[in-house]
């Protein structure tokens, strides 16, 4: 947004509302609308209507849900920014689980709001992001700072359900060694390979070594040409 002339009236911030919700909808236009620097300039209940309402009507900010008929808000968040990148998204939704805020996130929205924020809250976000800032709720602001603030971790593991002794044996298994051999390779007991062996079944859900052979080898385990010590 560019900076009025002295003297000139600031502009106003051309706002979209999406929600499925025609009470809750009403409630958030009357709201922004009631603001002197906010402009409503449409509403969507779709996420179809919305990506279309967002072209047709140009705002600098869409106050978007994330659960809508036919594409949800992600979709629509991402189509929005990526044919108008000046657009900034405000997320509002009652999802706040780290897959919905990052997923919103990553779509290139940046803002994210729980509903049951208050209405100052939500006024001063759709200021912000019609800035160029980005924005988020204390609870939502809370959980991308541990995010950002946890120890780097190289990749996700395959199995994240076992711990790293059990992927280890299950890369064995994958790799066609036997109890016994899996015993000598690591230094553990019979006895503690087969707990092991039995974990692991019970954590993949699957009935035998064959089944569990399977599933290591799609998911890249096994099959190691390098240090068959059998």
């Amino acid at each position: 947004m560019t900076e009025p002339e002295a003297g000139a009236p600031a502009r106003k911030v051309r706002v979209l509302v999406v929600d499925d919700h025609p009470l809750f909808r009403y409630g958030l236009c009357t709201v922004l609308a009631a603001e002197p620097t906010v402009e409503v300039v449409g509403e969507a209940a779709t996420g179809r209507d919305a990506v279309s309402a967002a072209s047709a009507y140009q705002p600098d900010v869409v106050v978007m849900d994330l659960h809508l008929p036919d594409i949800d808000g992600i979709e629509a968040t991402r189509e929005i920014v990526g044919v108008r990148p000046s657009t900034g998204v405000v997320v509002l939704t009652m999802f706040n689980d780290s897959e919905s805020v990052f997923a919103a996130m990553r779509a290139g929205a940046r803002g994210y709001l729980l509903k049951g924020s208050g209405q100052e809250e939500i006024i001063r976000a759709v200021h912000a992001v019609g800035r160029g800032e980005a924005i988020f709720g204390p609870d939502i602001a809370t959980r991308v700072l541990g995010y950002f603030n946890s120890a780097p971790v190289a990749s996700d593991p395959v199995f994240p359900e076992l711990t790293s002794r059990e992927r280890e044996v299950l890369g064995l298994i994958a790799d066609g060694r036997s109890n016994a051999a899996i015993a000598s390779i690591l230094s553990l007991s019979p006895k503690t390979v087969r707990n092991h062996v039995s974990s692991i079944f019970t954590k993949l859900h699957v009935a035998d070594r064959a089944q569990a052979i399977v599933r290591a080898r799609k998911a890249g385990l096994g099959e190691n040409p390098t240090d068959r010590r059998s």
